[in-house]
């Protein structure tokens, strides 16, 4: 393997088993895993555990990444999928244990930062998604979040080009009214 190897080539090694592959990927992804989850979560701290969350299933599941899609692509629904699951979690921890604020120092993120907001908002648009439509959450969240074009994002979610376009559609129409009531 060459120093520079490409991350593609650093995937591929570490899925086929080489562990100084996976060590040396897991290195080199973290920061761009950090950043990614902060474009999911507002605080810093919860970003980074879910970026940990991120890298410890990166290394658990490693093998299972075969190269169909980029890695990127692969990794990129690692982090939205651990985000995702970071913010239940928080927001389950909320509600057994609310902490105790004096109302003048509550803060709504909404209020205080646009971009904070609208991830806030997303990430409970996407939980009101789950519970009510939950065939619709992947198309959106590989196409909106992610990124991906159509195809690769409907081949990611294992459906049909056209079923994944409508889902899609469907998706979008569900969560904008969400959106816009903030």
């Amino acid at each position: 393997m060459q120093d520079q190897a490409p991350m593609e080539d650093l995937a591929r090694y570490a899925a086929g088993g080489d562990s100084a592959a996976l060590d040396r990927l897991l290195t080199e992804i973290r920061p761009e895993v950090v950043r990614r989850c902060a474009r999911f979560l507002p605080c810093r701290e919860d970003a980074e555990e879910a970026a940990q969350d991120v890298l410890l299933q990166v290394a658990r599941h490693i093998t299972g990444f075969q190269g169909r899609s980029r890695f990127g692509t692969w990794l990129y629904t690692v982090v939205a999928n651990c985000c995702r699951q970071k913010y239940r979690e928080l927001k389950r921890r909320a509600v057994e244990q609310p902490a105790a604020i004096e109302p003048a120092y509550a803060v709504d993120p909404r209020t205080t930062s646009v971009i904070a907001g609208s991830r806030v908002d997303l990430l409970e648009a996407l939980d009101r998604l789950e519970r009510e439509h939950p065939h619709l959450v992947a198309p959106l969240v590989y196409r909106d979040i992610c990124q991906l074009d159509y195809a690769e994002a409907a081949e990611r979610a294992g459906i049909p080009l056209g079923t994944f376009k409508s889902r899609l559609h469907e998706a979008r129409k569900q969560v904008r009214p969400w959106l816009a009531a903030r």
